[in-house]
């Protein structure tokens, strides 16, 4: 299941604020062969092309900056906009993942964070896809 590689992914994610090793070797969870593969793709995308997304979040978090937003809410939102910019998954299921990724592990605020912050990359342009 899909969530579940996303729910190993912010774990990684989370843990990579704190340990310095490379996006391989901080996803150790067990998943199922076809979900590693995806969580991996995920990591490493993330790691690539946070240059890209983090400017975005610092942007589209009005009144609170990158740096303000807690750390889990910040994690959910730079797995979901890697998503959402440099792979085909349909934006709605990107939203709604992240959405359910805020509340069973974000803030109390976190759901109608993402989901604003996500709503209007998608629809006011930074969420042209990177993709072909």
């Amino acid at each position: 299941m899909r969530r579940q590689a996303r729910e190993a992914v912010l774990r990684s994610l989370y843990r990579q604020e704190y340990l310095p090793p490379s996006p391989d070797d901080l996803l150790d969870e067990r998943l199922p062969p076809e979900d590693a593969a995806f969580a991996q793709r995920l990591l490493s995308g993330i790691h690539d092309h946070r240059e890209v997304i983090d400017p975005i979040i610092d942007r589209r978090a009005k009144g609170w900056g990158l740096d303000r937003l807690p750390l889990v809410d910040r994690n959910i939102l730079r797995l979901a906009l890697y998503e959402l910019l440099f792979t085909d998954t349909p934006p709605e299921v990107v939203i709604d993942e992240a959405v359910e990724l805020a509340k069973a592990y974000g803030t109390e605020h976190a759901p109608a964070v993402v989901n604003g912050i996500l709503d209007r990359v998608w629809k006011e342009g930074d969420g042209r896809r990177a993709v072909g």
